[in-house]
């Protein structure tokens, strides 16, 4: 069917929308930084994981990277090529599989590398062509990321070895470094990232043959400052040319490519504070919204300070936004319209592709919103409708 873009006209609510027009910008650009930069850039898919839309990345990109067994299978059968593996902690279980899916594994600690490694040398004798390169996950004891929840670096962190326990000579079999410590970062902070990396690990650089450099770049942010991003990298290849340059971005990939579409389905007042009830919800399919937490831009809507809607006069049009679980804290405020709302308008969240279609939940029963891509021709093709079978079959 046909929509349009600025009030999907037609699509039946609630619904993911990703607009190709604006994911293929987004590719162009993550190309053009790895083309200019000499580095490698591949998707992370703990924000991105819509496997009917990798025909269009592998234009751009040849490979991801994968936290689990289900995300390594992912990327080897659904994207075509073996994932960049990194997990807190390996299971024997799983462990087999994961290293048949993956080119590079990276281990979090010394005692899960020498837990596996001698099934990765096993692997690797058994498998020529195909051997899988074996890193260590760092950690720099350093980053910008103001929200506990999502710092790597914290005090006590379970993440990454830390300099201090690292020996002189690295163990056999170690080609690499793994470091993640940042979050929607700027390049400025990558910068600032990277003295601490080179004055805590310079030492064990020149044994390497890649550095991973993890995610948390937001490159395809307006104000992102590409130019100085590629002269990082270049600089970073200059000191280390021993070195390949990995970085791992999830919501780079995603950034402000489609919406999420909702409903109102009711209007409810208490004590004068206006909210609209959605047919979508805060913690089911938003959850960053409430974690994080931020206030996501509404189309057509002026985002106010939260407890505006307190104070609000009853002519302004000023709504908290409410979702259809039962969970008291389901909702976020305040958003001031030109208008006042009625019971089937639609209501549009901006930029909601990164992080939630791979967060959505079905608490309460309540369905996934359904997920669609606008392709360029104005055609929307509906990737998947969601159903009780879905919820029931999640619940056994």
């Amino acid at each position: 069917m046909k929509t349009d873009q600025l009030t999907y006209f037609g699509v039946v609510t609630p619904c993911y929308i990703i607009e190709e027009e604006l994911l293929r910008r987004n590719l162009e650009l993550i190309k053009s930084v790895a083309d200019r930069a000499g580095v490698e850039i591949i998707l992370a898919f703990k924000a991105f994981a819509l496997w009917k839309s990798f025909p269009i990345f592998r234009e751009y990109i040849s490979h991801t990277t994968a936290s689990s067994i289900n995300e390594a299978r992912l990327a080897f059968v659904e994207f075509g090529s073996k994932a960049h593996t990194y997990s807190p902690a390996y299971t024997e279980s799983d462990f087999t599989e994961i290293l048949s899916c993956s080119s590079h594994v990276s281990f979090n600690s010394f005692s899960q590398y020498e837990r596996f490694i001698g099934e990765v040398k096993n692997y690797n004798l058994t498998h020529p062509g195909e051997e899988v390169s074996c890193g260590l996950r760092v950690n720099p004891e350093y980053s910008e990321i103001e929200v506990d929840l999502y710092n790597p670096c914290a005090p006590g962190s379970r993440f990454g070895v830390m300099a201090s326990q690292l020996p002189s000579q690295l163990p056999e079999g170690i080609e690499g470094f793994h470091c993640h410590c940042h979050c929607e970062s700027s390049s400025y902070a990558l910068e600032r990232t990277l003295q601490h990396i080179e004055e805590k690990f310079g030492a064990w650089l020149p044994q390497l043959k890649w550095l991973n450099l993890g995610g948390g770049h937001l490159m395809t942010r307006k104000d992102y400052d590409v130019d100085h991003l590629v002269s990082l990298l270049k600089g970073l290849r200059q000191r280390y040319p021993n070195l390949s340059i990995i970085l791992e971005p999830g919501s780079a990939f995603g950034w402000q490519t489609g919406p999420l579409v909702s409903s109102v389905v009711d209007i409810v007042e208490n004590k004068g504070i206006k909210t609209a009830i959605l047919d979508v919800s805060f913690t089911c399919h938003m959850p960053d919204c409430l974690e994080m937490p931020y206030q996501p831009v509404v189309r057509g809507a002026e985002t106010l300070e939260a407890d505006a809607v307190k104070t609000a006069e009853p002519t302004e049009h000023v709504y908290r936004l409410g979702g259809n679980s039962c969970l008291s804290g389901d909702y976020m405020g305040s958003w001031k319209f030109d208008h006042e709302l009625k019971v089937g308008e639609r209501i549009i969240f901006e930029d909601m592709i990164h992080y939630t279609t791979v967060k959505t939940n079905m608490f309460n029963g309540i369905s996934h919103p359904s997920i669609a891509m606008l392709h360029t021709d104005g055609e929307l093709e509906y990737y998947r409708h969601f159903s009780y079978e879905d919820y029931r079959d999640r619940m056994c």
